[in-house]
């Protein structure tokens, strides 16, 4: 960060014993968002389901007849019914609100001396903030220090346009929202530009946005097709069960005069038809099973990507620190034309100027990888040397832009007469920024691709001086001059092979998209088990594509390298244009189209900005390439769950529905009574909700092709099978029923053996 020496002291921020503290006396950072569902809240939800009523109204209709045991009975397996509907809700609620608590944004916080990334509502005033572009302020700051730093207050101001802020003087008071140069940001505001570190100095309600009431809305399920598709089907069997009611009661009643029993058929009758417990299954199990993936750090931020991440084809993946370790380690340094190496003991003196070049062009305290390694191997080369320049004053940053990738950092020695600018960056953008002729820059282009075809990360490096008091706008108006370039490794993550195999396997895809060259996407790319690694498309070839041309190409490349976020879209679009289903990483401000995009965004929680996280469907914890693949490997388990149970209850209603409505055609006594059904409900809403919820993953699950994307959840073989097998039930307890009737048995025999014959059943169609 741009740090002035005088805040340097705050950066150890507040210890873990001083959160606690005023933590306890000042709460969480939060708004209350609408009252949370009490125990109380879920039973009268739950008692107002269509079931409960049928059930309720089974215990009437045997009090009428005067069955008082039948009716206490009856009102037993309400309350237990009940009992397990309230168990299921209460589950998915805490699934719900512990995904809620995981997808708020997050806080990068100094703490003990140590950086770490904390829920938002984690944030306690007094923390010490670093913000970046992309990030969203979790609370009311005060800017300690900045470059380039601009805030997009609209949510607050109305004003579309980002204001630029400054570093707090000390002296200045808190002042609302809008206007330039304040030294203050403002909770729920979004960074546009720069970086900061801040002071938290109001949380919650305290904020601005808590005084107006305007918090951010609470995170809700969003329904998915899978529960439209299945909202339809319990609006049809309701209809249906209900038109059978009313049919049965009138059959009886008018045909045979047979009231009471054409009530008790017509009521059962319908609670076997209506087949409630498909909203309890896609209820619970898309929730459980978020909550489940988020265990093996994934997040799920909308519920259709569950849905998607079984039908995904092609699954398009960032390189640093997804299929590389984002640990890097600077290896080598090429200047005046000769290589040389930092791992063979002391450095010698010709490549000093150039790694003091590269430490001065990174942060005081670094946090990005890559300059943790610039700055480690600057201490341990540089130490006792005139290149180390602890007593220097850093002046001014030039931060990246899209139009230049290079950075550059004025720096004042003590008493020193000019400045000194130190700058890194893209080989291409520093060979600009030191006006290189064409000759000297194909020379040196040839240095920087025999480096990156061994697998690294090349950045040139640039110096000039500057003595006028004034510093320009840009850094294209120093006179800079060409020092190096280096080379830094980023090893390919060991458990990356067998996770590309895998998806191999399961017929899919994977395209590796970097910013990186070509040859060290290249070897990358081999190292991770990637096929055709040397046919690759480079963001240039990229522009100079037409759609058409890019959509067949892209068939049969699996990296592009030298791309820029904003050409990730393209990319998706191209694979969608083929029918692929798409799965896109990213981790930036311009990667949010292309995650919006995609029929799965997955954006990186560790290094992730806030926006790429709101623009995605999934977050990754711990930023894992492999965790990617396991969340896929999930959600085909968690959608062949939903199936196998939705088939099951297709199959138990039939022989109970068929059982309900033979009777009346055949003019048997009554097979079963709503006492009847609401057992068999003990049965069927457990192994609903929790057995198929925790069922193991098939062997093949990860060797077998996709799904397709439109594929319904009720196809025709899922249908057929679950007919065929209801069928079959329907079939043996009728048979077995008519046979003790024919044999002379009573009819509470002859309901009894049936009954007994349909629970073994029942118990067959589970496995």
């Amino acid at each position: 960060m741009a740090h002035v020496r005088e805040v340097e002291d705050e950066y150890r921020g507040l210890s873990d014993a001083e959160v606690a503290v005023l933590r306890s006396k000042e709460g969480y950072n939060e708004i209350p968002a609408e009252k949370k569902r009490t125990l109380l809240d879920i039973a009268i939800e739950t008692m107002r389901e269509p079931t409960f009523a049928l059930l309720l109204l089974g215990a009437v209709v045997y009090i009428v007849i005067g069955d008082m045991e039948g009716a206490a009975l009856m009102l037993v397996f309400v309350a237990v019914v009940i009992g397990i509907s309230i168990y299921q809700e209460i589950k998915v609620e805490r699934a719900l609100e512990a995904l809620q608590d995981l997808s708020s944004p997050r806080a990068r916080v100094i703490r003990n001396g140590k950086q770490i990334v904390v829920p938002g509502r984690d944030v306690v005033r007094g923390d010490i903030l670093i913000l970046s572009e992309g990030d969203r302020v979790p609370a009311d700051v005060v800017i300690l220090s900045c470059s380039n730093f601009m805030v997009d207050e609209s949510l607050l101001t109305g004003e579309a346009v980002p204001v630029r802020k400054s570093t707090w003087d000390g002296k200045t008071g808190v002042e609302r929202p809008g206007g330039e140069d304040l030294p203050f940001a403002y909770s729920s505001t979004l960074v546009s530009q720069g970086h900061a570190v801040a002071r938290v100095l109001a949380i919650g309600t305290a904020t601005e946005v808590g005084k107006i009431g305007k918090a951010l809305e609470k995170i809700k399920p969003e329904p998915t097709e899978l529960q439209k598709e299945t909202d339809k089907l319990v609006k049809l069997y309701s209809a249906i069960g209900a038109i059978a009611c009313i049919a049965v009661v009138v059959i009886l009643g008018f045909g045979h005069g047979r009231w009471m029993d054409g009530f008790v058929l017509g009521l059962s009758l319908a609670m076997a038809l209506v087949p409630y417990e498909f909203l309890v299954v896609l209820a619970g199990f898309l929730a459980l099973g978020a909550w489940r993936m988020s265990k093996h750090n994934v997040l799920t931020r909308r519920m259709n990507a569950i849905q998607n991440l079984g039908a995904s084809t092609v699954l398009c993946s960032d390189k640093t620190g997804t299929l590389t370790q984002n640990k890097m380690t600077l290896e080598k340094i090429w200047t005046n034309g000769k290589t040389y190496s930092l791992n063979e003991g002391k450095l010698a003196e010709a490549a000093h100027e150039t790694l003091e070049y590269a430490v001065l062009a990174s942060q005081k305290e670094p946090f990005d990888p890559m300059e943790r390694a610039i700055k480690d191997s600057g201490l341990a080369k540089l130490s006792g040397t005139e290149h180390i320049h602890v007593d220097w004053d850093l002046v001014r940053e030039y931060t990246l832009s899209r139009n230049l990738l290079a950075l550059s950092h004025v720096w004042r020695a003590p008493n020193g007469k000019e400045y000194l600018i130190a700058a890194k960056g893209a080989p291409e953008a520093i060979f600009d920024l030191c006006h290189l002729k064409k000759g000297e820059t194909e020379k040196l282009m040839n240095e920087v691709t025999a480096l990156s075809s061994e697998g690294f990360r090349v950045l040139g490096v640039a110096h000039g001086h500057f003595s006028s008091k004034k510093l320009p706008e840009s850094q294209h108006d120093f006179e800079f001059e060409f020092e190096g370039l280096i080379a830094l490794d980023d090893p390919v993550r060991p458990e990356v092979a067998g996770s590309v195999r895998e998806c191999y396997d399961a017929g899919m895809r994977v395209i590796m998209i970097t910013g990186d060259y070509p040859g060290t996407a290249s070897v990358v790319a081999k190292k991770a088990g990637f096929f055709a690694c040397d046919d690759i498309i480079t963001g240039a070839e990229l522009d100079t594509m037409d759609d058409e041309r890019l959509r067949e190409r892209i068939k049969t490349v699996s990296v592009f390298a030298r791309v820029v976020p904003e050409q990730k879209l393209r990319i998706v679009e191209a694979l969608k244009a083929n029918g692929e289903v798409v799965v896109m990483t990213g981790d930036g401000v311009n990667d949010a189209p292309a995650l919006k995009a995609a029929a799965v965004g997955i954006a990186m929680g560790g290094r992730g900005t806030e926006v790429a996280r709101e623009s995605s469907a999934l977050v990754l914890t711990d930023d894992n390439f492999t965790s990617i693949v396991r969340a896929v490997r999930m959600g085909r388990r968690i959608y062949d769950n939903i199936k196998k149970a939705m088939g099951y209850i297709i199959s138990v209603h039939m022989p109970i529905a068929g059982i309900s409505l033979l009777p009346v055609l055949f003019d048997w006594p009554i097979a079963l009574y709503p006492v009847h059904i609401a057992f068999l409900e003990l049965i069927i809403d457990p192994v609903c909700s929790v057995v198929f919820e925790a069922e193991s993953e098939e062997k093949n699950i990860m060797k077998r092709k996709p799904r397709r994307q439109n594929e319904p959840l009720f196809d025709r073989a899922t249908l057929v099978m679950s007919t065929v097998r209801g069928l079959v039930l329907l079939g043996i307890i009728a048979f077995v029923y008519s046979s003790a009737l024919a044999a002379g048995a009573s009819e509470q025999s002859a309901r009894g053996v049936m009954f007994a014959t349909l629970v073994l059943g029942n118990l067959a169609l589970v496995f």
